[in-house]
């Protein structure tokens, strides 16, 4: 059981693989949900003061990441508006949905790329493997967002997920 992320980049798609210690009903529930989002996602000293999630097939979920640590310096007071739009849910295993980069009101950033990404879980002996499947409409639109630091910051998603789901089950 190793918490190390695995990641591979094939042409336009990245697939990235990390095992959780927690049931798989909560690991769905993590990303499905407003109130587990609002304590992990995003990278390590951003908040999500905005997370409006409409989980259904068709639905949208509405986010803004802000950066609230000083030492993260030019990032810092930074905000970062995404939106996804769901295009197949099966609970607990799989949600498929498209990632854009959006402003306040919800408009897509045509400038940056969208992501179809598929999310599964897996049961495992220990917990739960999360594969997260990301094609993008071009080799460069991945090249863009992992320029972007993209990797990284997903790592640090994932490590705050990792902590969530331990205070939780520690306390729940």
């Amino acid at each position: 059981m190793t918490n190390q992320m695995l990641s591979k980049v094939e042409g336009n798609v990245l697939i990235l693989e990390r095992e959780f210690k927690a049931p798989r009903e909560l690991v769905f529930q993590a990303f499905t949900q407003a109130e587990h989002l609002k304590h992990w996602w995003g990278p390590r000293g951003w908040t999500l003061p905005v997370c409006h999630l409409d989980f259904r097939v068709g639905g949208v979920w509405h986010y803004c990441m802000k950066c609230e640590d000083k030492n993260l310096g030019d990032f810092y007071g930074m905000e970062s508006w995404g939106k996804g739009v769901y295009r197949e849910i099966v609970e607990p295993e799989k949600i498929v949905y498209v990632d854009y980069f959006s402003d306040a009101e919800g408009n897509v950033a045509d400038n940056m790329p969208a992501t179809d990404v598929t999310l599964t879980f897996i049961e495992t002996d220990s917990g739960t493997k999360i594969i997260n499947r990301a094609e993008y409409a071009s080799a460069e639109g991945l090249k863009q967002v992992m320029d972007m630091g993209m990797l990284e910051g997903i790592t640090e998603t994932w490590n705050r997920l990792v902590e969530h789901l331990e205070s939780i089950q520690k306390n729940g």
